[in-house]
């Protein structure tokens, strides 16, 4: 069958990289079409020759409402060629990974072309922008969804879904992070054998321009401190960023380094985090380093979000535990002075720690077993093959 994917960010590339595979394996004919990046594109190339990947996800990510209004007329182009490359390419089914506000406009065009329709990983209608659940029954067929919290939701909704438990399971326990030891991974760098705080400040440019400014205060307040004064930050770099988009702001600071490549290596081996909301926020709690999740965007992007966001929590595990598991810092509390406290008592604190790594437990338990991706790919075939 053929399979047309679209991919739209770094979360959506892991997973849809990971539901290749599946499909792969339950489908040796399965011939993939697809918008990602190289996460993806190393699967197809491992399976099928020539060219798979139509757009890499890294020429068009943006986040924030004044943002999305700024690159109108780029985000109508890239529709314009997404379906245009549809209806030539004729798939058997156009799967859907997150990245609702380019995907809905897809589903909308798919289903009424008459393609069938799957969304993998549910836009976060619970969150906010409730009428989507409209959309959701009129242009998909199947949706599959990722989080336990989900399913009364859209049970209570009338969506159809599946649910194969939460495929960031596999994509860590499988990383490399996980099966090698910290001398491994420093051998890969140019890092000193030191303490170090792990930084991720996301993966879109307006994140970075609202995240690093204060991730650099905090790093210079700490290091100041004679107790850590042996201390290094390691920022880590996103898949579709360079060191043009960090130098800026780490200057000449001999304690601050910026890794690629290495996201997980980097959390695993931490002290602590300090992470931007998103899925390096679930990835983290399953490796198991002790962070604090901060957020920061524009005011009127702010005063929007806070208008329309309906949950109590910005973290997918606070929101999967229902309580707060680490601590959020949103907007005006993402300040250097509250990082740095919040940092200071993830090491200081043993009975803080230790209170957060069992909330960690029950995250993991909560999210099902391995294996999530590849039960995806096998249910998306099953679906197909009832038409």
């Amino acid at each position: 069958m053929r399979y047309y994917i679209i991919a739209g960010e770094a979360s959506g590339d892991l997973h849809g990289s990971n539901l290749m595979r599946g499909l792969y394996a339950e489908d040796p004919q399965a011939d993939i079409r697809f918008w990602g990046g190289g996460r993806m594109d190393e699967v197809f190339r491992e399976h099928q020759q020539g060219t798979g990947l139509v757009k890499d996800y890294k020429d068009g990510a943006v986040m924030g409402f004044t943002q999305i209004l700024l690159h109108a007329r780029a985000f109508v182009r890239r529709f314009s060629d997404c379906t245009a490359d549809i209806a030539a390419w004729n798939p058997d089914v156009v799967i859907l990974i997150d990245y609702p506000g380019f995907n809905f406009r897809v589903a909308e065009y798919a289903h009424k072309a008459g393609f069938k329709v799957f969304y993998y990983i549910a836009p976060k209608v619970w969150a906010s922008r409730e009428s989507r659940v409209r959309k959701l029954k009129e242009y998909v067929d199947r949706l599959f969804i990722v989080f336990p919290f989900e399913i009364p939701y859209f049970t209570r909704k009338g969506v159809g879904f599946i649910y194969k438990g939460n495929p960031l399971i596999d994509a860590v326990d499988n990383s490399r992070a996980m099966t090698e030891d910290r001398a491994a991974f420093l051998s890969r760098t140019s890092q000193p054998d030191t303490p170090y705080i792990a930084l991720l400040a996301g993966s879109r440019s307006g994140e970075i321009s609202s995240m690093m400014p204060v991730f650099m205060e905090y790093a210079d307040r700490m290091h100041s401190l004679p107790d850590y004064s042996s201390y290094r930050f390691i920022v880590a770099g996103a898949p579709s960023r360079t060191m043009g988009d960090y130098s800026g702001y780490v200057g000449d600071r001999d304690y601050v380094s910026v890794l690629f490549g290495e996201t997980q290596s980097v959390m695993r081996f931490a002290e602590a985090a300090v992470v931007n909301s998103g899925t390096a926020s679930l990835e983290c709690a399953l490796i198991g380093t002790p962070q604090v999740v901060a957020y920061r965007s524009s005011a009127v992007n702010y005063v929007i979000a806070k208008a329309i966001i309906k949950v109590r929590f910005i973290s997918l595990g606070n929101l999967i535990l229902d309580r707060f598991c680490f601590r959020e810092l949103i907007q005006d509390y993402f300040t250097p002075e509250n990082v740095l406290y919040e940092v200071r008592r993830l090491i200081e604190d043993t009975d803080y720690r230790e209170e957060m790594e069992r909330g960690y437990q029950e995250i993991r338990e909560a999210l099902g077993g391995k294996g999530a991706s590849a039960a995806v790919a096998k249910s998306m075939i099953e679906e197909l093959s009832k038409q």
